[in-house]
């Protein structure tokens, strides 16, 4: 059972990706939704409001206890900016906010990511962040012309573009994978 955090964002495409490599999903509202979860994705949208959210529910503790237990977790774009230090602190790395530009900078690009296999992954940057400063216990895992784009950080891994949107279910498929192993 793999929860996906539906506060705002690309929740619906990350539930079908998920469900498509064979996965069982439930929404993420509240608290009480985290209970018996194998697995958690936080989806791209806007940071701010899904930090809203966040604190209007009392998620942020829930959210720390469920990423502190070892579960796996998956994370892109803003998701992956609610993990870092300014955020929730679950990850010790910065992002930048729109780093690539405004949504009329969008773009798409091959990336090689490492774990995966199958070749390169088509990834969608949508008004996309940029990890920076990351501690030497996070394992760069994609970049895009020098930018880091994909983190490992022990089971959490995050990706600053949106796997969801492709019809490419290798991302998803691989960390149901983990969640089943886990």
């Amino acid at each position: 059972m793999i929860g996906v955090l539906a506060l705002q964002g690309g929740v619906a495409e990350h539930v079908a990706a998920l469900e498509r490599s064979g996965a069982r999903t439930r929404l993420v509202k509240v608290p009480e939704q985290l209970d018996g979860l194998d697995g958690l994705v936080l989806p791209g949208g806007e940071s701010t409001t899904m930090t809203l959210g966040i604190e209007r529910e009392g998620l942020a503790e829930p959210l720390r206890g469920f990423v502190g237990s070892g579960a796996p977790v998956l994370a892109t774009c803003a998701g992956l900016i609610l993990l870092d230090r300014a955020h929730l602190d679950l990850l010790p790395l910065d992002c930048v906010r729109n780093a690539f530009g405004r949504q009329v900078r969008s773009f798409e690009a091959d990336l090689e990511i490492s774990g995966l296999e199958g070749g390169p992954l088509r990834a969608i940057f949508i008004r996309a962040p940029q990890v920076r400063h990351a501690d030497d216990a996070v394992t760069v895992t994609a970049t895009v012309d020098d930018a880091v784009v994909g983190v490992r950080h022990g089971a959490v891994e995050g990706y600053a573009f949106h796997p969801e949107l492709t019809g490419d279910d290798r991302l998803h498929a691989a960390f149901v994978a983990r969640c089943r192993r886990a």
